[in-house]
C-alpha cells in the first residue's frame, strides 16, 4: 500500500524549546493510525505541521503525495482537520452547519450532501435543531461530518474525545470506525490508551519529541516480556457500570481484569 503520510526527520523548535526532535512516521492510505503521547509530547505540533498550519524547523513531510512546505495549497485540498474542540456554529442547525461548509467549498447540491452526512452520522432526527442544543458527542459527530465535506483523502483528528463523557466517547469511536470503513486515511492523536487500542491499525508513541515505538498493537505487545499464567478475577469497571445503567450495554461488557497471583505460576513462551 502507498503511504498517505510520510514524515522524515521532522523537527520543531520555539527558541530554546525543542518540541519535535526528529520524527519519522509513515501512515498507509486507507488506515487509521494513532499518535499516542502524554500532554506536551508534541502531538498537536506535529498535526499542525502536517496540516500546513505551522512550519517545521527541519525535516520533510508529505501528505497525499504533496510536500507540506512547498505545496501547502495542494495539501489543504486533500485534507481535513478536526481540532480538540468542536468547531460548529451553535446558532445554526446541524443541517445548516453542513450546508454552509458545502457552499463554502463551492459544491453543488449542498442540501443533498448535508442530508447524506446527517444520515451517515445518525443525526437526521437532530438535523433541524440548533447545534447549541446538541450533547458533546453529537457536536463532535457533527464536527467530524463537517470535516468530510469534499471527500478529503486524509483526515486529522486531534484528541477527538477530550472532555467527553463515556457515552459520547463511544459515539465518536463509532464515527471514526465509519471513516475507516469508507477508506479514508485517519491520523488521530490521543492520550487515551484504550482509544488507540480500539481504533487504530497502527500506533506510534511520541515521547519527548521522538517516536520511540511504532507498530500494530500485536507488535507493540511483543516488546514486553512473555506473559505469565495467572488466575484472573474479572470485575466490571466503573465505566462498564455507568454504560450498563444508562442502557448502553450489558454490565458484563469489557470486564476489568484484576490479576490474583496464583501459586505455581507458569511462564508462557
Amino acid at each position: 500500500m502507498t503511504n498517505a503520510i510520510r514524515v522524515r526527520g521532522l523537527t520543531k523548535s520555539f527558541g530554546d524549546l525543542h518540541v519535535l526532535r526528529g520524527v519519522d512516521l509513515d501512515v498507509e492510505a486507507g488506515t487509521v493510525s494513532a499518535l499516542l503521547g502524554s500532554n506536551g509530547a508534541g502531538k498537536t505540533t506535529a498535526i499542525r505541521i502536517l496540516a500546513t498550519l505551522a512550519a517545521a524547523t527541519g525535516g520533510t513531510a508529505t501528505v497525499a503525495g504533496h510536500d507540506v512546505a512547498t505545496e501547502p495549497g495542494a495539501v489543504r485540498e486533500a485534507i481535513s482537520l478536526t481540532g480538540q474542540f468542536a468547531a460548529v456554529d451553535e446558532v445554526l442547525t446541524g443541517r445548516e452547519n453542513l450546508v454552509l461548509v458545502a457552499r463554502l467549498r463551492h459544491l453543488p447540491h449542498a442540501g443533498r450532501i448535508a442530508d447524506e452526512l446527517l444520515g451517515r452520522f445518525s443525526l437526521t432526527e437532530a438535523g433541524s435543531r440548533r447545534a447549541g442544543t446538541y450533547s458533546g458527542g453529537m457536536r463532535r459527530r457533527l464536527d467530524i461530518a463537517m470535516s468530510l465535506i469534499g471527500d478529503p483523502q486524509v483526515v486529522f483528528l486531534d484528541e477527538p474525545t477530550t472532555g467527553l463523557d463515556p457515552e459520547a466517547r463511544l459515539e465518536v469511536w463509532d464515527a471514526v470506525r465509519a471513516l475507516a470503513a469508507s477508506g479514508t486515511t485517519v491520523l488521530l492523536t490521543t492520550q487515551y490508551l484504550d482509544e488507540a487500542e480500539h481504533l487504530a491499525d497502527r500506533i506510534a508513541i511520541l515521547h519527548e519529541g521522538r517516536i520511540i515505538a511504532d507498530g500494530t498493537l500485536a507488535e507493540l505487545r511483543r516488546l514486553l516480556p512473555p506473559a505469565r499464567v495467572e488466575y484472573v478475577e474479572k470485575r466490571p469497571t466503573l465505566e462498564d457500570v455507568f454504560l450498563a445503567v444508562i442502557g448502553h450495554g450489558p454490565a458484563t461488557a469489557a470486564p476489568h481484569e484484576e490479576a490474583t497471583t496464583a501459586p505455581h505460576q507458569e511462564e508462557v513462551a
